[in-house]
């Protein structure tokens, strides 16, 4: 065979072996990411995930709850913003209703270093840095600004900027954004009174102890409408950073990256929205301080 005749031999042989390669190529990658996406789904199945107890999922939150977090203080009728949305995790991680528990957890306890009597704790806990170092955070699910709860006779009542609540004593939950909050936004010149839970919290603006609160703006408008009768939300004001609220899991969870897709995945498919504006639309009625 002459030089010139292999040569024409050999152009329809090479190009069917690059071809045969290219596919082989494509089918490989197809492959790969068929097996990678059904390697993730298995991974955070109930079988796969390494729970508090076996078969369980076991969500923490404080006690008393309060909507419009928590409804009737029960979080098993899976009504209220918290409620509703631990079971739509729990969902999406593959357990019924019947396959979730509720567990008390007081909130200071919640992000304290150490092991965890719970898969995740959801109980409007602000994401920060100091907390980060102890404990995992999912993905945001909520950012909520901080509000003035006041008298209604106070001459607080009709505040229109931060620079006058400056004089004023004010109460906040220890351990909660809300004090930092308060420290930093408004500057005040006494130190903020300080309450081991939100029920001291309020039973000192009742009692004329302050004359005013600081919470969370939701927190804020249901007390107005339950617990506190005679006040009113003055108004609200962005902390520094904004206050993002996570899930809560021990540092270091095999769980976070599960909950992290759960949460994306309701929020990708409108889910976390619905949820959040059925349960959290009176957000939007307290006028805004700076």
């Amino acid at each position: 065979m002459t030089r010139f005749r292999l040569v024409l031999f050999l152009i329809p042989v090479l190009a069917m072996a690059f071809l045969v390669a290219g596919c082989g190529s494509d089918d490989s990658s197809d492959d790969s990411s068929s097996s990678d996406s059904t390697s993730t789904a298995s991974t955070c199945s109930p079988d796969n995930l390494n729970t508090f107890s076996d078969g369980v999922l076991t969500i923490g939150t404080d006690s008393p709850g309060y909507p419009p977090y928590i409804e009737d203080n029960d979080p098993t009728n899976g009504k209220g913003f918290e409620g509703a949305l631990g079971y739509a995790i729990a969902g999406e991680l593959g357990f019924n209703k019947s396959e979730v528990e509720w567990t008390t957890v007081p909130f200071n306890a919640s992000y304290a270093p150490g092991p965890k009597k719970f898969d995740f704790d959801l109980n409007q806990i602000s994401i920060t840095p100091a907390r980060e170092k102890v404990v995992d955070f999912s993905t945001p699910y909520y950012e909520a600004n901080q509000a003035v709860l006041v008298n209604k006779d106070s001459d607080l009542a009709d505040v229109t900027s931060l620079d006058q609540l400056a004089d004023a004593k004010i109460g906040v939950q220890v351990g909660t954004t809300s004090l930092e909050a308060v420290n930093s936004a408004i500057e005040p010149k006494n130190d903020p009174k300080v309450f081991n839970n939100s029920n001291d919290v309020v039973s000192a603006l009742k009692q004329d102890q302050v004359d005013a609160i600081v919470v969370d703006l939701p927190t804020a408008l249901f007390l107005q409408s339950d617990s506190l009768p005679n006040a009113v939300v003055a108004g609200q004001f962005q902390a520094e950073g904004g206050d993002e609220w996570g899930a809560l899991l021990a540092k270091d969870s095999s769980l976070t990256d599960c909950v992290n897709q759960a949460i994306d995945s309701l929020d990708s498919d409108g889910r976390l929205e619905e949820i959040t504006e059925q349960w959290m639309s009176a957000s939007v009625e307290a006028p805004e301080l700076n």
